[in-house]
């Protein structure tokens, strides 16, 4: 409804109620036709205000929703979530949603496997220690693939190892010989 619908409307309605006021038993049928023009522009000015439909149900947040006379606010969807929760409340509806358990991981949880998982670490001598060179692998015959491709590459390390993870850390193939390399070789 815009402004001057609104304001229409409270004039057509404010002469009803000074109409109301007058009326006796003495009113004579003049003014009786002019009240019922007055109602009748009253009841067209409503019409054109009015741009939806009248509600269904009598609920709030619900006004054109489905209807169930069964219901104290006609309400259906309403009403159907109270009768669940009485239901729920005396034991007969379906049990209480218990807290869902996280989805199965495919790499575990940790505490199921507080050990690491197996798996094939390349390292390189940098001179000074070992470092890892790549990424740790899980199949072994590919990590060995990778360093063989490290050794043949354009700048190769003086060694190569390959160190197995599970529980412990084993060193199971090495290539090459660390050599101890001086930070500052002017000295």
């Amino acid at each position: 409804m815009n402004h001057a619908q609104l304001t229409a409307l409270g004039r057509a309605l404010r002469l009803l109620g000074e109409h109301g006021d007058a009326l006796g038993a003495d009113t004579p049928d003049a003014k009786l036709h002019e009240i019922r023009e007055d109602l009748r522009r009253a009841v067209e000015r409503l019409d054109e205000s009015v741009s939806t439909a009248a509600p269904s149900t009598r609920c709030r947040e619900h006004p054109g929703g489905p209807v169930d006379e069964a219901a104290p606010d006609l309400c259906l969807l309403c009403e159907t979530r109270r009768r669940s929760a009485r239901r729920a409340e005396y034991g007969g509806g379906p049990a209480p949603q218990q807290p869902a358990e996280p989805a199965p991981s495919r790499y575990g949880v940790r505490g199921d496997r507080p050990q690491p998982q197996q798996r094939w670490l390349p390292e390189a001598w940098n001179g000074q220690a070992w470092q890892l060179c790549g990424t740790p692998r899980r199949d072994r015959r590919e990590a060995e693939l990778y360093l063989a491709a490290q050794r043949r590459g354009p700048r190769p390390a003086s060694a190569y190892r390959l160190v197995h993870e599970f529980t412990d850390y084993e060193v199971l193939r090495t290539w090459g010989v660390p050599m101890r390399v001086d930070p500052e070789p002017m000295s």
